[in-house]
């Protein structure tokens, strides 16, 4: 035993009994393995390094997590689709007294009204057709952790009510039970809707949007975080191109243009995506244009002077303070090779060393 032997059997013994302490022993491999995975998978959890991005808004973001993170109270995040609002939820879990205990996510869209009932608050055995077993729901797998209710505004009215009364309770019946049970359950939620809008409608109940927003973080959408985009597409060349080690890429001033002047309806993910795509195609480690999208290329520049510039900024302020901007983030993509970098901005070698 101090060789680290699950058991011993003497002799004389019984297949049984030899069975029997096999079967035991590989459960508890089964078990030792399965912990080991688990705190390896927190020992990676999500904390702010998994949200790429250094720009201001982003900034905001990582000071609301880290004083949310502490508290119980529920968060509502929103944003469009593509922004990164779970990543979000997962840094204030795992930066959270709950961290050790379940990070559970449900998108409450993708189900119907019965299946989405039986998903959060699990059913009996028997409960509807199908339920030939007892099933746990996402509240009680989530006990002592964290769940993230995803899309939360395209919930059906008759869930909202039992939702709100779970939030005020933490208690509920399974589908089809009568034995109440209690949890211990702090609810992140999050939506691409407008739900205060959907409020005002009438097809999100009032009492349960407040119960939901005690805390609201806002995903900016990538179009207002551009200065975002290097770092990103390091990421995604990162995340895309291993395996192939001996080979390097690069993006050419054309295709750092394009990236910086489309106007990424699909946020984050449209661009991971157009990434990967574009890997795929390059020949020789360098990504052009035609590696892109069609739509990114058909892309016309659109400088949005109400969104960027304040109405009391003088002209020429202005415009020095774009200018210096603009020659410090090519320089920045070119790994600070002025000619690149006057090519990206369409500008001579002179011009920018003049200006810069």
């Amino acid at each position: 035993m101090k060789q680290h032997a699950y058991d011993y059997i003497t002799k004389p013994f019984q297949n049984e009994q030899l069975k029997l302490t096999i079967r035991k022993a590989l459960e508890k491999y089964r078990l030792v393995k399965e912990n080991r995975r688990l705190s390896e998978a927190l020992s990676d959890r999500f904390t702010y390094g998994n949200i790429i991005g250094k720009s201001k808004p982003m900034m905001k973001i990582y000071d609301m997590i880290e004083k949310v993170a502490q508290s119980k109270a529920s968060v509502l995040i929103t944003g469009p689709s593509g922004t990164g609002k779970e990543l979000i939820a997962k840094a204030i879990h795992y930066g959270s007294t709950r961290r050790k205990g379940p990070f559970v996510s449900m998108n409450c869209g993708a189900l119907t009204e019965t299946l989405l009932e039986s998903e959060l608050f699990g059913h009996e055995r028997g409960a509807f057709t199908g339920a030939v077993s007892m099933k746990k729901g996402r509240f009680e797998l989530a006990d002592a952790g964290t769940l993230f209710l995803d899309e939360v505004g395209d919930m059906p009215p008759s869930l909202q009510v039992k939702l709100l009364r779970v939030l005020q309770e933490m208690a509920f019946e399974r589908v089809g039970g009568t034995k109440t049970i209690k949890v211990d359950v702090r609810v992140l939620s999050a939506s691409n809707r407008n739900i205060k809008e959907d409020v005002k409608n009438g097809t999100f109940r009032e009492d349960l949007y407040y119960r939901l927003n005690v805390i609201h973080i806002e995903a900016p959408p990538l179009r207002e975080r551009a200065d975002d985009i290097p770092l990103l597409v390091k990421a995604f060349i990162d995340k895309y191109s291993e395996g192939t080690r001996d080979k390097k890429f690069e993006l050419t001033p054309e295709t750092w243009k394009l990236l910086y002047q489309y106007p990424w309806p699909g946020n984050v993910r449209e661009l991971e995506n157009a990434m990967e795509r574009a890997l795929v195609l390059s020949s020789n480690g360098v990504i052009t244009p035609e590696d892109l999208p069609e739509e990114i290329g058909a892309t016309e520049a659109h400088f949005d002077v109400d969104r960027f510039i304040p109405p009391n900024v003088a002209l020429q302020d202005a415009l020095s303070q774009i200018e210096e901007n603009m020659i410090r983030r090519a320089l920045l993509q070119c790994n600070n090779v002025q000619a690149h970098a006057a090519k990206m901005l369409g500008i001579t070698n002179n011009r920018l060393a003049t200006s810069f």
